[in-house]
């Protein structure tokens, strides 16, 4: 399992993961930069995600849908605020209606994910910052802390193939 550790700050409002991988930094930043890997990883087992459009591009969106096991679709967005090749970007995600747009029923995070390499491979972490203690409480109970750990268990196997 490559997650070394997860840390809720709620004083910071903020998620933290640090996973390693046994791949060098640009390899990982391929996977997040591909929707077609991407879409291998990003949901959590049982429910593979599709990415209709990831425009990884300082103001670019993505949109996608994951399938679970029972056929509902669930809907996401990104938008990505900042990209810098193969070392950091940082996004806005959350919950998409229907039609795709931001569900204002739900909370969203921002999330800051960097890479460096250690020896014999790379460190990615992630920080996920919410606007409000409620926000981040929400979307802990709904799994996001257990869907992070399960998504990148599948992101080894992506890596290696």
């Amino acid at each position: 399992m490559p997650v070394r550790s997860v840390t809720k700050d709620p004083k910071a409002l903020t998620l933290t993961v640090v996973a390693e991988f046994s791949v060098p930094v640009e390899r990982v930043w391929a996977a997040w930069a591909d929707p077609r890997q991407l879409e291998r990883f990003w949901g959590p087992p049982g429910w593979p995600a599709t990415f209709t459009a990831h425009d990884f591009v300082v103001g670019g969106r993505a949109a996608y849908h994951m399938t679970g096991p029972d056929g509902t679709t669930p809907r996401g967005w990104w938008r990505v605020l900042a990209v810098d090749p193969p070392r950091s970007f940082e996004i806005e995600d959350g919950f998409a209606d229907e039609s795709g747009a931001p569900s204002p029923d739900m909370p969203g995070s921002r999330m800051r994910l960097s890479l460096e390499p250690i020896p014999g491979g790379t460190r990615m972490t992630s920080v996920s910052t919410f606007a409000s203690l409620e926000a981040m409480e929400r979307l802990l109970a709904m799994g996001m802390e257990e869907g992070i750990r399960a998504a990148l268990g599948q992101l080894d196997a992506v890596l290696a193939a």
